[in-house]
C-alpha cells in the first residue's frame, strides 16, 4: 500500500460523521455490539473483550453545524459537550449500546449524567480512574471499578469473558500499543518522514475501525514511510501541550507544520498511548490491567500529580526525551484541566529555558492565520536566539 492510500483511508473515516464503518461492522457481525467512549482514557480491552467494537468519540469538529447541542449547555464551557450531544441528538449515534465516560473533569460528569435521562435504555458509565498511585490503594479501587464495567459490558453484549479472553485482548491492545510507540518513535526520530497530519489521521481512523484493522494499517504506514520519505525541512521541533480533550480542528495541526514546526512529541488522542508499557499477560488479568494504570500511566492534566514540583519539570523532561527546542501550549478554550495546568507547566519550562507559546483554539475553529502568524514567529525566533 502506498503512503497516500493509506491517508486516503485514514481521512475518509476521520470525516465520516455518521460512523459508516462501525455500522458495516455491526451489519458484517449479527449480535454484536458497540461501545462509544470519550477522551481521555478507557481500559478498551474490556469491551474487545466482551465481543464489542470500541468506538472513539471526539465530536464533530469543523464539521458538524451545531444547532441541538447549544440548548444543552451555557456558553461559557468547551465545545466537546454540546459537539458530542450534536452527535447523538441527529442520530448519529444511535448504533451504540453503551457509552463510557472517562472521569476528565466536571462537564464530562454532567454529559454523562444528561445522557442517562436521555437515552435510558443504553449502558452509561462514568468512569473514574484512580487519582492516588499508591500501588495498593490504586490497584484495588482501579480493580474494581474495571469489574463493574466488564460486568455491565457482558451483560450488554450477551457475552462475559474469560480471564483468556481478556488475557487476548491484552495481547492485541499490547500489539497496538507496540505499533504506537514505533510510529510516535518515527515522527520523533524523523518528522519530515511522519508529519503530524498524517499520524493524526491514523490515529482517528484506529478509534473506529477493529484494532486488528488499525494494528495492520500502521505497520503499512511505516513501511510506506521508509519507502517514501519525506523532504528534511529547516523546522523547529515543537512540543504541543493541552490538547488531550477535546482536539483541534485538523487545519491547526496543518497550520503549526507549515508555519516552520516539525511537532515532535502532542498529547492528541492521548488514550492510544496513556499505558506506557505493555500489559503482563500473567497472572489475573484486571490485576494485570490496573497494575499497568499505576505503574506505567502517563502524565497527564486529568491524573493528580503527587511528585512536588512536578508540574514544572514535566515538560522540561518531554521536551529533553523529545529532543525539541520549545513548548506550544495549544487548548481548548474554557478546558478547565489544561488551562489550570498551563501557568505551573510554563514556568517549569520556563525555569528551564525552554521558549513557550500559547493559545487556545475549538475543535470548530475556522480560521487559522493567528494561529499561522504565532507559530511562524515562534519558529523563527527559536531559529535566532533560541531559549534566550
Amino acid at each position: 500500500m502506498t503512503r497516500a492510500s493509506i491517508i486516503d483511508w485514514a481521512r475518509t473515516l476521520f470525516e465520516d460523521l455518521d460512523f459508516g464503518s462501525v455500522r458495516r461492522w455491526l451489519a458484517e457481525n449479527p449480535g454484536r455490539k458497540a461501545a462509544g467512549y470519550l477522551p481521555v482514557y478507557i481500559p478498551r480491552e474490556i469491551p474487545h473483550a466482551c465481543g464489542m467494537l470500541p468506538v472513539g468519540i471526539h465530536g464533530g469538529g469543523d464539521h458538524l453545524e451545531i444547532i441541538k447541542g447549544d440548548a444543552f449547555y451555557q456558553s461559557y464551557i468547551c465545545h466537546l459537550p454540546r459537539s458530542v450531544i450534536e452527535l447523538a441528538q441527529s442520530g448519529r449515534l444511535d448504533m451504540l449500546s453503551a457509552v463510557l465516560f472517562p472521569s476528565t473533569c466536571d462537564v464530562i460528569r454532567n454529559l454523562s449524567g444528561m445522557w442517562q435521562m436521555l437515552y435510558p435504555d443504553l449502558y452509561v458509565r462514568y468512569v473514574d480512574v484512580p487519582q492516588v498511585l499508591d500501588h495498593e490503594v490504586g490497584t484495588a479501587f482501579w480493580r474494581e471499578e474495571m469489574h463493574s464495567i466488564l460486568c455491565g459490558l457482558a451483560e450488554v453484549s450477551g457475552h462475559m469473558p474469560s480471564d483468556d479472553d481478556l488475557r487476548q485482548s491484552i495481547s492485541i491492545y499490547n500489539q497496538a500499543r507496540s505499533e504506537i510507540r514505533a510510529l510516535y518513535a518515527m515522527r520523533r526520530d524523523e518528522p519530515w518522514n511522519v508529519p503530524t497530519e498524517e499520524l493524526y489521521l491514523l490515529m482517528r481512523a484506529g478509534e473506529v475501525v477493529p484494532v486488528e484493522q488499525f494494528i495492520e494499517m500502521s505497520r503499512a504506514y511505516r513501511k510506506a514511510a521508509v519507502e517514501e520519505p519525506g523532504r528534511m525541512r529547516d523546522n523547529s521541533r515543537v512540543v504541543v501541550n493541552g490538547s488531550f480533550c477535546e482536539q483541534p480542528p485538523l487545519g491547526l495541526i496543518k497550520t503549526i507544520e507549515r508555519a516552520g514546526c516539525y511537532i515532535v512529541d502532542d498529547d492528541l488522542l492521548l488514550g492510544n498511548r496513556f499505558l506506557t508499557d505493555d500489559v503482563a499477560l500473567d497472572g489475573d488479568p484486571l490485576d494485570a490491567l490496573a497494575s499497568a494504570f499505576i505503574e506505567h500511566s502517563c502524565k497527564s492534566s486529568v491524573i493528580y500529580e503527587c511528585r512536588q514540583d512536578g508540574k514544572k519539570k514535566l515538560l522540561a523532561e518531554k521536551v529533553e526525551q523529545a529532543k525539541a527546542d520549545g513548548v506550544i501550549f495549544a487548548a481548548p478554550s474554557f478546558c478547565d484541566p489544561a488551562l489550570l495546568d498551563r501557568p505551573m507547566l510554563r514556568k517549569g519550562a520556563e525555569a528551564s529555558g525552554i521558549p513557550c507559546i500559547a493559545f487556545k483554539y475549538a475543535e470548530n475553529s475556522g480560521q487559522f492565520q493567528q494561529f499561522r502568524e504565532q507559530a511562524g514567529t515562534f519558529a523563527d525566533s527559536i531559529k535566532l536566539w533560541g531559549g534566550q
